[in-house]
């Protein structure tokens, strides 16, 4: 299990939101922390670290009218950090590698893939053969309804009518190199994970997978572990101490280290 470490930017400031919270309509989210330094200042705190592999996520569509500061805080970040993070939101085939060549490892992409409720094999194929399978993360964040996980898309918005699966999984493990997936439903919350899914996820295991939402102590980090079988990799967000959590920051690097 890895730590995997984020940076949420929304109306162009880093910040911790309650994910079903998020409406476009007035660009509105519940805060949880909103962050007085920018983006570079937190891609340089992994990067002193040496951890790789974290997220910066656009928070906003590319309509907003917030969405160019949004941006242009996530290229700081990338440029600040050059090859240790990964990048979602309104990624497509056509702006993919311009992320890339802005010193992104991966990047992350939900709602150009899933299109009308399905999976659209066309877009996906397009992803893939414009910055290739190993610079590809597939984000199957999902929210639950009559106790199925479906992914959401949209900044979490629209369900899709595409069950998150071991058999999903593995159709999908040809395209991307990880999956990301964040449980929507306990994001933002610190309660909690969403045992269920990590049980699944776990049991599954082929290729690197990202779990996010929830974690609020190191018992819920004890409990992925053990529920995940140890393979899953975690994004702590509004429970760290950076974005005025609980968890210290260095005692969860220090726990990573010792597990």
């Amino acid at each position: 299990m890895e730590f995997r470490p984020c940076i949420d930017i929304h109306n162009g400031k880093v910040k911790q939101i309650v994910g079903g919270s998020l409406k476009d309509a007035g660009d509105q989210a519940t805060e949880n922390f909103v962050a007085e330094q920018d983006a570079a200042y937190f891609a340089k705190l992994y990067q002193k670290e040496g951890i790789k592999g974290g997220h910066i996520i656009l928070l906003n569509p590319v309509s907003s009218e917030y969405y160019k500061a949004t941006r242009e805080q996530a290229e700081h970040a990338l440029r600040a950090y050059p090859g240790g993070l990964q990048i979602g939101g309104g990624v497509t085939a056509e702006n993919a590698k311009e992320f890339l060549d802005a010193g992104a490892s991966h990047v992350i992409v939900t709602s150009y893939v899933f299109r009308d409720g399905k999976i659209n094999y066309d877009n996906l194929k397009r992803l893939k053969a414009a910055v290739g399978r190993e610079h590809l993360v597939l984000d199957l964040s999902c929210r639950k309804k009559e106790d199925t996980y479906y992914i959401v898309t949209d900044r979490w918005q629209k369900f899709t009518d595409e069950e998150v699966s071991t058999v999903l999984l593995d159709e999908l493990s040809s395209y991307c190199d990880e999956f990301l997936i964040h449980a929507v439903d306990v994001e933002g919350k610190a309660k909690g994970i969403e045992k269920e899914l990590v049980k699944m996820l776990g049991e599954w295991g082929k290729i690197p997978v990202t779990y996010a939402g929830g974690v609020g102590s190191f018992e819920d980090l004890l409990e992925l572990k053990k529920l995940g079988n140890n393979r899953l990799n975690v994004t702590i967000g509004s429970a760290l101490d950076l974005f005025g959590g609980p968890m210290a920051y260095d005692k969860v690097l220090q726990y990573m280290k010792k597990e």
